[in-house]
């Protein structure tokens, strides 16, 4: 009786599969560092960044007028230009602007009594506005154009391109009015340029 109720457990235990007690004690014990090394180690399988794998747009291969114009967008010129329009458009502005909460437009000196015309205004903006475009257009294009020089010749882009950069502008405009004032005119450009960049980065 005995006997034949062992025989059905060790039937039961049979159908119902294997037991979890582990591996036998002639499977090899699992090693973490050979999983690491699959995941992040040097056995780690390289991906194909390839566009075309990644599921993008593959890039074409520039063609020399693409090249070329790179190279004329980069150039110091196209940038004293494009800061030579952008000085004038902002210094417009900035001159219309100021005429325009000037109470003083339009008025005559010789005659300060009699109330000027509208024309006479427009006129004054006009001309006030066109004073600073040329004067913001200058600066700019010396700056930049002082600034790409620069650049190109010491090989970096930091900061201290802008500093000597302005130095260079503020210098020269202020010694058309003499040595002091161009001294003074490089010291206040350079550190105006040095609080632009490091307000900027």
């Amino acid at each position: 009786m005995a006997a034949s109720s062992g025989a059905a457990n060790v039937a039961a235990s049979d159908s119902q599969g294997p037991t979890s007690a582990g591996p036998g004690p002639d499977s090899p014990p699992i090693q973490y560092s050979m999983i690491l090394d699959h995941l992040i180690g040097d056995k780690r399988p390289v991906k194909d960044l390839n566009p075309a794998v990644m599921g993008g747009l593959p890039v074409p291969p520039k063609s020399d007028e693409q090249k070329m114009i790179e190279r004329g967008m980069e150039s110091c010129a196209f940038k004293s230009v494009l800061a030579c329009v952008g000085g004038f458009v902002l210094g417009g502005a900035f001159g219309v602007f100021t005429a325009g909460i000037d109470t003083n437009v339009g008025f005559d000196p010789k005659d300060p009594l009699r109330t000027p015309t509208a024309r006479e205004v427009l006129k004054d903006m006009g001309q006030r506005g066109m004073s600073y475009a040329k004067n913001f257009a200058i600066v700019g294009a010396m700056f930049s154009c002082t600034e790409c020089i620069i650049e190109s010749h010491r090989g970096v882009s930091d900061w201290k391109n802008a500093v000597y950069s302005g130095c260079v502008t503020g210098g020269a405009i202020g010694f058309r009015a003499g040595l002091k004032a161009g001294i003074l005119g490089c010291g206040g450009f350079a550190a105006f340029s040095a609080a632009i960049e490091y307000y900027l980065r």
